[in-house]
């Protein structure tokens, strides 16, 4: 089967500096993909390239067979392309239910009402039943990352990527969001996952790809990619022949 999101010979430049160097990759339905690599390696924007914030110099982004690198990013949420954010931008004087309907009905290009039961659903589902009439402003970190979660959620995306979701997290925070993401994986939806925590990386994904100063220096299975050499030097500064 051909892959639902792809990337193809991905260019893009800030000045001098390289982001991206003709990078290839490609996400299957229904699969988890974890990508991890140091500050500045080209991450987030690859994510910027996907949802359409982010125009590459070159290259192409294939979305379910159709080219979709010159949509709009409203386009490309309707389409079935969703992400979160490193730093959770909800309505902070809506409810949290306010902010579902909001995604779901805008995103989703959806009425008000028809987007009602989803939106339940979804509370239910991230875990913010007893939120669902606060003000998003007033949530603690963990609660703000379930409804970054639930508002990507709600658009009914076919792919969701994930921008370093587990930061700032304690332990037991971190293991109920991986219970959630896994679930979230186990309902079809296919991931791209930017992540710094690995372990809780590789607790969900199926591969792990390591991007370094705008290209891949790793991909492949997540232990066996962790281990390599070079990607212990350059990520997690341990020296190759320690």
């Amino acid at each position: 089967m051909p892959p639902i999101l792809a990337f193809e010979k991905i260019c893009k430049r800030f000045g001098a500096v390289v982001v991206a160097d003709e990078i290839d990759l490609a996400l299957a339905e229904r699969e988890a993909l974890g990508i991890i690599g140091p500050n500045g390696a080209g991450k987030t924007t690859l994510f910027g390239i996907a949802s359409g914030t982010v125009t590459p110099d070159a290259g192409r982004v294939v979305f379910a067979g159709a080219d979709i690198t010159r949509l709009a990013p409203e386009r490309r949420c309707r389409l079935g392309i969703a992400r979160s954010f490193q730093i959770p931008q909800p309505f902070n004087a809506m409810t949290v239910f306010e902010n579902l309907v909001v995604a779901a009905a805008f995103g989703g290009g959806r009425s008000e009402h028809e987007v009602y039961p989803r939106c339940v659903e979804l509370l239910g589902q991230c875990g913010l039943e007893a939120r669902a009439n606060r003000q998003a402003g007033s949530l603690t970190l963990i609660d703000r990352k379930r409804l970054e979660l639930a508002r990507a959620l709600a658009t009914g995306p076919r792919v969701l990527l994930l921008d370093e979701v587990a930061g700032g997290l304690t332990e037991h925070e971190c293991a109920a969001l991986v219970d959630l993401i896994g679930n979230i994986r186990r309902s079809g939806v296919s991931i791209i996952w930017i992540e710094h925590v690995v372990h809780a990386l590789v607790a969900v994904v199926d591969r792990l790809v390591v991007l370094h100063a705008g290209g891949l220096i790793g991909e492949g299975e997540p232990r066996t990619v962790i281990q390599s050499p070079a990607v212990r030097e350059i990520y997690m500064g341990i020296p190759a022949d320690a």
